[in-house]
């Protein structure tokens, strides 16, 4: 009764703590902050940090208070206080979602909410350094939205705190070229190319890691021609049983084994252990998550169809 009444109680002041700093966020004054915290002397880092924690837990814009980080420490001790206090926050988050509702959520979920919950667990850690390395997910919302999940707690913060330090590095410097650029501090041609550099490969990250999660790619028309070749290959449907049968139709040698019931089905595929299995779906996202599964259980040669279905219906190749 008491754990349920804290429970309660702690859900209430996050929510009225995260509606207010929604509400007042536009008033989130950087430079008085800036002023405040430069006046608290040797302090100072450790007052940052604490606002960021908090700023973190109850949504306040991170990407301000990490420019500002920048400006008020450098480039190298800014990175530094900027990622140990957003990887703190984002711990903190994810603690209160799994103490206040994660019981909740496995009770009520269910359908394809449920299917989304079991892939992102599924992928654990790996989900987690693919969402930090790629900075385009909302970041306070998401600490929250894993503690739901049954992702370790280890995992989660371990993948966090290395995985954000692409874009602490990027965002930090940014700040601190914004302080040289109002101070007139030496080098900042210089300096502001290095942002720039920073921040392109900050932002051709999303690129590069998707391309990596895919694993090895195969196009249709290769897939064509090693059926015309009547090579020893499995190719392995992974969409629901209403797209398989839908208006994509499929390729006539495909398995069919949808994607949630593929881990307990891996002793059907057992023959194909050492064999090319290829697998497919409407584009190549969920048959990438397949692969994912299939290597990680030790199938050997696993390729996916980039664009699947679609593109083989584009192309005008033979369905069933």
């Amino acid at each position: 009764m008491k754990s349920h009444i804290f429970r309660s109680i702690l859900f209430i002041t996050i929510v009225i703590g995260i509606t207010l700093a929604v509400i007042y966020r536009e008033h989130l004054n950087a430079d008085a902050l800036q002023t405040s915290i430069e006046a608290a002397g040797n302090a100072a880092p450790i007052i940052f940090m604490l606002i960021y924690i908090i700023g973190t837990v109850f949504f306040l814009p991170g990407s301000v208070l990490t420019l500002l980080g920048g400006a008020l420490f450098g480039p190298v001790m800014g990175t530094v206080y900027n990622l140990t206090a957003a990887t703190i926050g984002a711990m903190l988050s994810f603690i209160i979602a799994r103490y206040v509702a994660s019981d909740w959520v496995t009770r009520k979920t269910g359908g394809r909410m449920k299917q989304l919950i079991s892939g992102v667990e599924h992928e654990g850690w790996r989900f987690v350094a693919f969402v930090r390395l790629v900075p385009l997910f909302p970041f306070n919302l998401l600490n929250y939205a894993l503690g739901l999940t049954k992702i370790k707690f280890m995992h989660y913060s371990l993948a966090t705190y290395i995985c954000m330090l692409p874009g602490a590095i990027a965002y930090t410097y940014l700040g601190y070229i914004g302080k040289e650029a109002a101070t007139g501090g030496e080098g900042l041609i210089q300096k502001s190319m290095m942002a720039l550099a920073l921040l392109a490969i900050v932002a051709f990250l999303p690129r590069l890691i998707n391309n990596l999660r895919k694993g090895p790619m195969i196009t249709v028309d290769e897939l064509k021609q090693k059926l015309e070749n009547h090579e020893d290959i499995l190719i392995l449907d992974v969409r629901s049983e209403d797209d398989f049968n839908g208006e994509l139709h499929h390729i006539k040698q495909a398995t069919h084994m949808h994607l949630t019931e593929l881990t307990n089905r891996l002793d059907e595929l057992s023959n194909y252990k050492d064999k090319s299995i290829i697998t497919i779906c409407r584009t190549d996202r969920m048959s990438a998550k397949a692969a994912q599964i299939l290597t990680k259980h030790g199938f050997a040669d696993i390729q996916v169809v980039k664009q699947g279905m679609v593109d083989w219906n584009k192309k005008g190749y033979p369905v069933d």
